[in-house]
Protein backbone atom coordinates (compact mmCIF):
# COMPACT_ATOMS: atom_id res chain seq x y z
CA UNK A 1 0.00 0.00 0.00
CA UNK A 2 1.75 3.31 -1.45
CA UNK A 3 1.25 6.62 0.69
CA UNK A 4 -1.08 8.15 -1.34
CA UNK A 5 -3.52 5.19 -0.57
CA UNK A 6 -3.16 5.17 2.96
CA UNK A 7 -3.21 8.76 2.89
CA UNK A 8 -6.98 8.06 0.90
CA UNK A 9 -7.60 5.53 3.31
CA UNK A 10 -7.40 8.04 6.39
CA UNK A 11 -9.59 10.42 4.73
CA UNK A 12 -12.24 8.46 3.76
CA UNK A 13 -13.00 6.83 7.43
CA UNK A 14 -12.53 10.66 8.58
CA UNK A 15 -15.43 11.85 5.99
CA UNK A 16 -17.43 8.60 7.34
CA UNK A 17 -18.39 11.00 10.84
CA UNK A 18 -19.15 13.61 8.76
CA UNK A 19 -22.23 13.17 5.92
CA UNK A 20 -24.88 10.73 6.18
CA UNK A 21 -26.24 8.98 8.57
CA UNK A 22 -23.79 8.24 11.68
CA UNK A 23 -21.42 6.08 11.79
CA UNK A 24 -22.64 2.68 13.29
CA UNK A 25 -19.41 1.10 14.37
CA UNK A 26 -19.35 -2.89 15.67
CA UNK A 27 -16.95 -4.39 17.69
CA UNK A 28 -14.99 -7.28 17.46
CA UNK A 29 -12.91 -8.83 19.78
CA UNK A 30 -11.45 -11.44 16.88
CA UNK A 31 -10.79 -12.49 14.00
CA UNK A 32 -14.06 -14.26 13.09
CA UNK A 33 -15.99 -11.54 14.75
CA UNK A 34 -14.60 -9.06 12.81
CA UNK A 35 -14.81 -10.87 9.45
CA UNK A 36 -18.24 -11.74 9.48
CA UNK A 37 -18.65 -8.00 10.30
CA UNK A 38 -17.29 -7.09 7.48
CA UNK A 39 -18.95 -9.91 5.46
CA UNK A 40 -22.38 -8.59 6.23
CA UNK A 41 -21.91 -4.70 4.86
CA UNK A 42 -19.78 -2.98 7.70
CA UNK A 43 -17.40 -0.89 6.06
CA UNK A 44 -15.33 0.03 9.37
CA UNK A 45 -15.13 -2.30 12.59
CA UNK A 46 -14.12 -1.34 15.99
CA UNK A 47 -12.18 -3.80 18.47
CA UNK A 48 -13.93 -3.97 22.69
CA UNK A 49 -11.39 -4.45 25.03
CA UNK A 50 -13.51 -6.18 27.57
CA UNK A 51 -14.03 -8.65 24.34
CA UNK A 52 -10.19 -8.96 23.94
CA UNK A 53 -9.52 -9.53 27.59
CA UNK A 54 -12.09 -11.99 28.48
CA UNK A 55 -10.83 -14.04 25.26
CA UNK A 56 -7.21 -13.94 27.07
CA UNK A 57 -8.69 -14.89 30.50
CA UNK A 58 -7.03 -11.18 31.36
CA UNK A 59 -9.62 -8.51 33.32
CA UNK A 60 -10.23 -5.15 31.06
CA UNK A 61 -9.10 -2.04 31.45
CA UNK A 62 -5.93 -2.27 33.11
CA UNK A 63 -3.23 -1.92 30.52
CA UNK A 64 -2.63 -5.89 30.60
CA UNK A 65 -3.58 -6.60 27.29
CA UNK A 66 -1.39 -4.39 24.59
CA UNK A 67 0.34 -7.81 23.30
CA UNK A 68 -3.28 -9.43 22.38
CA UNK A 69 -4.24 -5.76 20.80
CA UNK A 70 -1.30 -4.89 18.87
CA UNK A 71 -1.39 -9.03 17.53
CA UNK A 72 -5.70 -8.61 16.74
CA UNK A 73 -4.84 -5.36 15.34
CA UNK A 74 -2.07 -6.71 12.94
CA UNK A 75 -4.44 -9.54 11.76
CA UNK A 76 -7.36 -7.07 11.17
CA UNK A 77 -5.17 -4.98 9.28
CA UNK A 78 -5.66 -7.39 6.40
CA UNK A 79 -9.31 -6.89 6.59
CA UNK A 80 -10.40 -4.99 3.25
CA UNK A 81 -12.40 -2.51 5.92
CA UNK A 82 -11.41 0.55 7.91
CA UNK A 83 -10.13 -0.39 11.59
CA UNK A 84 -10.03 1.56 14.36
CA UNK A 85 -8.85 -0.09 17.88
CA UNK A 86 -9.50 0.04 21.55
CA UNK A 87 -6.10 1.22 23.33
CA UNK A 88 -7.69 1.58 26.27
CA UNK A 89 -5.57 4.33 28.46
CA UNK A 90 -2.93 3.47 25.59
CA UNK A 91 -0.65 1.13 27.62
CA UNK A 92 1.36 3.17 29.30
CA UNK A 93 1.11 6.50 31.07
CA UNK A 94 4.24 8.17 28.77
CA UNK A 95 3.09 10.04 26.22
CA UNK A 96 5.97 9.48 24.26
CA UNK A 97 5.54 5.50 24.55
CA UNK A 98 1.36 6.01 23.64
CA UNK A 99 2.34 8.02 20.48
CA UNK A 100 4.81 5.28 19.75
CA UNK A 101 2.09 2.78 20.06
CA UNK A 102 -0.14 4.75 18.01
CA UNK A 103 2.46 4.83 15.09
CA UNK A 104 3.16 1.34 14.93
CA UNK A 105 -0.70 0.55 14.67
CA UNK A 106 -1.06 3.63 11.70
CA UNK A 107 1.67 1.73 10.06
CA UNK A 108 0.34 -1.69 10.07
CA UNK A 109 -2.70 0.21 8.12
CA UNK A 110 -5.26 1.04 11.40
CA UNK A 111 -7.25 4.33 10.50
CA UNK A 112 -8.54 5.04 14.24
CA UNK A 113 -7.90 4.64 18.19
CA UNK A 114 -9.67 4.74 20.87
CA UNK A 115 -8.00 6.57 24.00
CA UNK A 116 -9.60 6.92 27.41
CA UNK A 117 -9.25 8.68 30.50
CA UNK A 118 -10.69 6.34 33.10
CA UNK A 119 -8.12 4.49 35.16
CA UNK A 120 -8.25 1.32 36.88
CA UNK A 121 -9.04 2.58 40.57
CA UNK A 122 -12.50 4.06 38.95
CA UNK A 123 -10.97 8.06 38.99
CA UNK A 124 -10.41 10.16 35.82
CA UNK A 125 -6.66 10.57 34.34
CA UNK A 126 -5.18 13.98 35.44
CA UNK A 127 -6.48 16.82 32.34
CA UNK A 128 -3.71 17.85 31.71
CA UNK A 129 -1.89 14.78 31.32
CA UNK A 130 -4.86 13.43 28.72
CA UNK A 131 -4.38 16.14 26.61
CA UNK A 132 -0.46 15.58 26.77
CA UNK A 133 -1.32 11.96 25.65
CA UNK A 134 -3.41 13.32 23.06
CA UNK A 135 -0.97 15.97 21.72
CA UNK A 136 1.49 12.89 21.67
CA UNK A 137 -0.70 11.01 19.58
CA UNK A 138 -1.00 13.92 17.33
CA UNK A 139 2.68 14.23 17.11
CA UNK A 140 3.55 10.61 16.17
CA UNK A 141 0.44 9.67 13.79
CA UNK A 142 -0.90 12.79 12.21
CA UNK A 143 -3.75 10.83 9.98
CA UNK A 144 -4.83 8.13 12.67
CA UNK A 145 -8.63 9.28 13.73
CA UNK A 146 -8.07 9.36 17.27
CA UNK A 147 -11.69 8.80 19.21
CA UNK A 148 -10.94 10.53 22.62
CA UNK A 149 -12.76 8.77 25.55
CA UNK A 150 -14.01 10.36 28.10
CA UNK A 151 -15.56 8.62 31.40
CA UNK A 152 -17.56 11.04 33.30
CA UNK A 153 -20.80 9.23 32.83
CA UNK A 154 -19.37 5.48 32.83
CA UNK A 155 -17.72 5.46 35.87
CA UNK A 156 -19.39 5.83 39.19
CA UNK A 157 -17.07 8.63 41.12
CA UNK A 158 -16.74 10.84 38.14
CA UNK A 159 -19.45 12.56 36.35
CA UNK A 160 -21.79 15.67 35.68
CA UNK A 161 -22.03 17.77 32.64
CA UNK A 162 -20.09 20.35 33.35
CA UNK A 163 -16.88 17.73 33.76
CA UNK A 164 -17.73 16.45 30.06
CA UNK A 165 -18.24 19.48 28.56
CA UNK A 166 -14.75 20.72 30.09
CA UNK A 167 -12.93 17.60 29.17
CA UNK A 168 -14.30 17.26 25.57
CA UNK A 169 -13.54 20.50 24.71
CA UNK A 170 -10.16 20.25 26.07
CA UNK A 171 -9.08 16.98 23.88
CA UNK A 172 -10.73 18.79 20.97
CA UNK A 173 -8.43 21.96 21.46
CA UNK A 174 -5.50 18.77 22.14
CA UNK A 175 -6.33 17.46 18.24
CA UNK A 176 -8.62 15.02 19.30
CA UNK A 177 -10.69 13.86 15.94
CA UNK A 178 -13.54 13.18 17.33
CA UNK A 179 -14.94 12.50 21.27
CA UNK A 180 -16.34 9.50 22.82
CA UNK A 181 -18.98 9.27 25.61
CA UNK A 182 -20.05 6.38 26.82
CA UNK A 183 -23.31 5.90 28.95
CA UNK A 184 -24.47 9.08 28.12
CA UNK A 185 -27.85 8.65 26.85
CA UNK A 186 -30.19 11.84 28.00
CA UNK A 187 -30.99 13.40 24.41
CA UNK A 188 -30.96 17.13 25.67
CA UNK A 189 -27.32 16.31 27.16
CA UNK A 190 -26.67 15.13 23.99
CA UNK A 191 -27.79 17.68 21.62
CA UNK A 192 -26.24 20.30 24.16
CA UNK A 193 -22.51 18.64 24.11
CA UNK A 194 -22.95 18.38 20.16
CA UNK A 195 -23.97 22.57 19.96
CA UNK A 196 -20.75 22.55 22.06
CA UNK A 197 -18.31 20.72 19.84
CA UNK A 198 -16.40 20.84 16.18
CA UNK A 199 -15.55 17.29 16.29
CA UNK A 200 -17.71 14.36 15.86
CA UNK A 201 -19.53 13.07 19.10
CA UNK A 202 -19.81 9.19 19.50
CA UNK A 203 -21.77 7.59 21.76
CA UNK A 204 -22.18 4.11 23.06
CA UNK A 205 -25.51 2.11 22.13
CA UNK A 206 -27.88 1.07 24.78
CA UNK A 207 -30.93 -0.80 24.44
CA UNK A 208 -32.08 1.49 27.24
CA UNK A 209 -31.46 4.32 25.57
CA UNK A 210 -32.07 6.15 21.69
CA UNK A 211 -32.18 4.12 18.68
CA UNK A 212 -29.92 5.16 15.89
CA UNK A 213 -32.52 7.43 14.26
CA UNK A 214 -33.05 9.67 16.98
CA UNK A 215 -29.42 9.53 17.93
CA UNK A 216 -28.69 10.88 14.19
CA UNK A 217 -31.85 13.65 14.86
CA UNK A 218 -29.68 15.29 18.23
CA UNK A 219 -26.29 15.07 15.98
CA UNK A 220 -24.75 12.26 17.06
CA UNK A 221 -22.27 11.04 14.35
CA UNK A 222 -20.61 8.03 16.00
CA UNK A 223 -22.46 4.84 17.53
CA UNK A 224 -20.19 1.89 18.71
CA UNK A 225 -21.55 -1.01 20.13
CA UNK A 226 -19.18 -1.70 22.55
CA UNK A 227 -19.15 -5.23 24.46
CA UNK A 228 -22.50 -5.57 23.32
CA UNK A 229 -21.63 -8.32 20.22
CA UNK A 230 -19.14 -10.00 22.64
CA UNK A 231 -21.76 -10.44 25.67
CA UNK A 232 -24.56 -11.28 22.84
CA UNK A 233 -22.46 -13.88 21.78
CA UNK A 234 -21.71 -15.32 24.65
CA UNK A 235 -25.67 -15.64 25.79
CA UNK A 236 -26.07 -17.21 22.37
CA UNK A 237 -23.53 -19.86 23.23
CA UNK A 238 -24.81 -20.62 26.67
CA UNK A 239 -28.42 -20.68 25.41
CA UNK A 240 -27.71 -23.25 22.48
CA UNK A 241 -25.19 -25.52 24.95
CA UNK A 242 -28.60 -25.58 27.20
CA UNK A 243 -30.99 -26.45 24.53
CA UNK A 244 -29.13 -29.00 23.37
CA UNK A 245 -28.46 -30.37 26.91
CA UNK A 246 -32.23 -30.25 27.60
CA UNK A 247 -33.35 -32.39 24.45
CA UNK A 248 -34.68 -28.74 23.02
CA UNK A 249 -33.91 -28.28 19.42
CA UNK A 250 -31.91 -24.87 19.68
CA UNK A 251 -32.93 -21.25 17.25
CA UNK A 252 -30.41 -21.67 14.11
CA UNK A 253 -32.47 -19.53 11.59
CA UNK A 254 -29.54 -17.32 10.61
CA UNK A 255 -26.91 -19.85 11.44
CA UNK A 256 -24.01 -20.20 9.61
CA UNK A 257 -22.78 -23.79 8.39
CA UNK A 258 -19.45 -25.12 8.77
CA UNK A 259 -18.40 -23.57 5.70
CA UNK A 260 -19.33 -20.15 5.60
CA UNK A 261 -17.80 -20.07 9.11
CA UNK A 262 -14.76 -21.48 7.74
CA UNK A 263 -14.01 -19.19 4.69
CA UNK A 264 -13.79 -16.45 7.17
CA UNK A 265 -10.63 -16.76 7.57
CA UNK A 266 -10.30 -16.46 3.69
CA UNK A 267 -10.74 -12.62 4.34
CA UNK A 268 -7.41 -12.46 5.96
CA UNK A 269 -4.88 -12.98 3.36
CA UNK A 270 -2.47 -10.50 1.93
CA UNK A 271 -4.71 -9.59 -0.90
CA UNK A 272 -7.26 -8.28 0.94
CA UNK A 273 -4.43 -5.97 2.83
CA UNK A 274 -5.21 -2.07 2.41
CA UNK A 275 -8.79 -1.94 2.86
CA UNK A 276 -10.86 -0.38 0.96
CA UNK A 277 -9.35 2.13 -2.20
CA UNK A 278 -5.81 0.05 -1.68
Amino acid sequence: MNDTNAAARFDEFRALHRSGAPLVLPNAWDHASAAALVAAGFRAVGTTSLGVAAAAGKPDATGDTRAETLALARGLSRLDAFVSVDIEGGFAHDPAEVGALAAELAALGVVGVNLEDGRPDGSLTELDHQCAVIRAVKATAPALFLNARTDTYWLAGPGGTEETEARVLAYQEAGADGVFVPALQEPTVISALVSTLQVPLNVLYSPAGPAVPELARLGVRRVSTGSLLFRSALHAAVSTARSVAAGTPPATEGLPGYAEAAALADAFTDAGRGGPGA
